[in-house]
């Protein structure tokens, strides 16, 4: 997930109509989840968008700086309902679950986005790439860390484990998830493992993977 979000854009782009910018933003996601980030650019966003190259950089100060506000946007409704889940008091399964179908719902509205993570995530990066997915992973590490801390204390979740390995294993199998319902290579890879028995629908995901989660991190 993200941090707080800065302002990396112009002031212009304030005072443009809400559905130029949107028009903008969605078309600079489509380009990055289709290309990557070193394959697109500038000139086939302005085109697309049907504005001048100058306007994108009247708006924007470079293509780091409008990759992050689409990945941001992005992120942002998804990072508060786990934010939230994370210091709530229910059930560590059931924010498990809740975050499994928020995760799955996300994939199906944004694929796009769920592209872009999947390329930010497979290495061989830019610097810039490679900070902002670290950022992203951070924020996320300390989300399911402190879930698992306080499911801990109320005695949902064993004592004897780690809370940040196992925040990495929980992270980890969410991730995977989103990226076999939006990512051409994961998707064959879930075909490849589950083949005829592959889950035809998100309530038989979400029911293996809970029972997984029970039996293998011991929830009760």
């Amino acid at each position: 997930m993200t941090q707080p979000k800065t302002q990396l854009y112009k002031v212009a782009f304030e005072k443009i109509p809400q559905e130029k910018r949107e028009r903008i933003l969605r078309v600079a996601r489509e380009e990055f989840a289709d290309n990557g980030f070193e394959h697109t650019s500038i000139q086939q966003i302005a085109k697309k968008s049907g504005i001048s190259v100058g306007s994108v950089y009247k708006y924007f100060e470079n293509k780091e700086d409008l990759f992050t506000i689409v990945v941001q946007e992005g992120l942002s409704s998804l990072e508060n309902l786990l934010l939230g889940l994370a210091s709530s008091e229910e059930d560590i399964i059931v924010k498990a679950e809740k975050i499994i179908r928020a995760l799955l719902q996300f994939s199906k509205e944004k694929p796009e986005l769920v592209k872009l993570y999947c390329s930010l995530t497979t290495g061989g990066n830019s610097d810039f790439l490679n900070e902002l997915s670290q950022r992203i992973e951070a924020v996320s590490a300390s989300i399911y860390t402190q879930a698992i801390s306080l499911a801990q204390e109320t005695g949902d979740v064993r004592g004897d484990v780690n809370p940040a390995f196992f925040a990495f294993l929980l992270d980890s199998i969410f991730m995977m998830l989103q990226f076999s319902t939006a990512c051409p290579y994961y998707k064959e890879r879930f075909f490849i493992y589950t083949g005829k028995q592959a889950p035809q629908s998100d309530e038989q995901i979400v029911e293996q993977t809970l029972l997984f989660l029970k039996a293998a991190f011991n929830f009760k």
